[in-house]
């Protein structure tokens, strides 16, 4: 097994959501994800990898051609730097047509320190924006 340090951060490489619209998906989460910092650095035709500096977050249409569907109890939270940034996540998505499923604020029952808001984006994925108070992003 290789030393911790060897390896990054994260235990991810990526996460991807499906989308049944991508155009429209794309311009959202191109949108979106600007509040937080993250901008598309890979795309292809019918998926787009979002990041700060590699793609850890995909949209895409499903492989398969069927239609995307979403997870109950599935949801991708980012890191954000700032409580500005988890209102300005929230403000746009809901702007750009996502449904609000929790509005910014702290989330005690996480954490005494834990600030964000949630969102369900153009096809029904739940997303959040999140920071502990008091802490750079993680």
């Amino acid at each position: 097994m290789p030393e911790p340090t060897a390896l990054p951060p994260s235990v991810l490489s990526h996460v991807s959501l499906g989308t049944n619209d991508y155009d429209r998906a794309k311009a959202f989460y191109d949108a979106v994800l600007a509040t937080l910092q993250i901008a598309c650095v890979m795309d292809f035709p019918g998926g787009a990898g979002y990041g700060r500096q590699f793609p850890e977050f995909w949209i895409q249409r499903p492989h398969d051609g069927g239609r995307a569907a979403t997870g109950n109890g599935v949801h991708v939270a980012f890191l954000a730097n700032s409580q500005a940034e988890v209102d300005a996540f929230y403000a746009k998505a809901v702007e750009l047509g996502g449904q609000g499923d929790g509005a910014p604020g702290l989330r005690p029952d996480y954490d005494k320190d834990y600030y964000a808001a949630f969102v369900r984006d153009l096809d029904g994925n739940k997303i959040e924006a999140m920071l502990l108070l008091g802490s750079a992003s993680h």
